[in-house]
């Protein structure tokens, strides 16, 4: 079970487990188990049926026997972070006094790694609790170039992954994400300024955006997490660190013409924008 009270920004890098010696000592509030169940059925389905509403999600969980209703749903959903993946109005809202930057990316071919990155957080399930997962990933070879898992859907485990990336990998032209209060706060965004990146977030109509990394989520989910259940915080570390070094360097993608998104990433030639 896992305390959305305070934070615990966990990631690992280069095969080391970088976890403070607190988080193994970490005695986490716990959180009802018919609601973590609900919350994987909710989860699972959104993955299915992406485009599926609160409303939708609910009339499905009752044909499956759940007793719940739109209310319970909408709640679960806010707190898993997840909505439907359709053209709506303000689909992620930023906080109030953070800045809305313009959307870049129209009409722009994205042919080249480190042209155009961008990001993305999700739920990620546990036996007894849950956690959030940020990914940033590089668009035009697919690469996820850095993540982080936390235990609130803060700001500061988004800036850690960033901020590692960027010391990774360089510096893109432009960095796109939609606009969530994580990636619209001014610790996230100031971090890209200070690196002369051109910030781009996702306007109106401009859901299909996520797609890409939509894909690496379901991905995920169906290839490790549903299947392993992890117990604790360090297993899902491992875990998740090691099917993103699975992804990276040994499955190749159709789009990439077969290559691995190491390969495309690495490869020093133009890649055609996927469709």
């Amino acid at each position: 079970m896992i305390d959305r009270g305070h934070p615990i920004p966990i990631t690992k890098q280069c095969g080391i487990l970088e976890v403070s010696r607190s988080s193994f000592y970490y005695q986490p509030v716990p959180f009802p188990e018919g609601e973590l169940a609900l919350m994987r059925r909710i989860d699972e389905i959104h993955l299915k049926l992406p485009f599926y509403g609160s409303r939708r999600i609910r009339d499905q969980l009752q044909r499956e026997g759940y007793k719940v209703n739109r209310k319970k749903v909408r709640r679960l959903m806010h707190l898993m972070g997840i909505s439907a993946l359709y053209p709506k109005r303000r689909t992620s809202l930023p906080d109030r006094g953070h800045k809305i930057y313009p959307y870049l990316l129209r009409d722009l071919t994205i042919e080249r790694s480190n042209q155009v990155w961008c990001a993305d957080i999700c739920y990620i399930p546990m036996a007894r609790g849950f956690l959030y997962l940020v990914a940033i990933m590089d668009w035009a070879s697919r690469k996820v170039l850095s993540w982080r898992l936390s235990n609130t859907m803060d700001t500061e485990f988004c800036v850690d992954a960033l901020e590692e990336a960027l010391s990774l990998h360089g510096t893109p032209e432009i960095f796109n994400t939609d606009q969530g209060a994580q990636f619209t706060s001014d610790a996230f965004t100031q971090v890209l300024k200070d690196a002369g990146v051109r910030i781009s977030m996702d306007g109106k109509g401009r859901w299909i955006d996520n797609v890409f990394i939509e894909r690496l989520w379901r991905s995920l989910k169906y290839e490790e997490v549903y299947l392993k259940a992890y117990e604790t915080v360090a297993e899902a570390i491992r875990g998740i660190g090691d099917y993103f070094d699975l992804y990276n360097d040994e499955r190749p993608h159709q789009s990439l013409g077969r290559l691995t998104p190491n390969e495309a990433y690495t490869g020093g030639f133009t890649l055609p924008e996927a469709a």
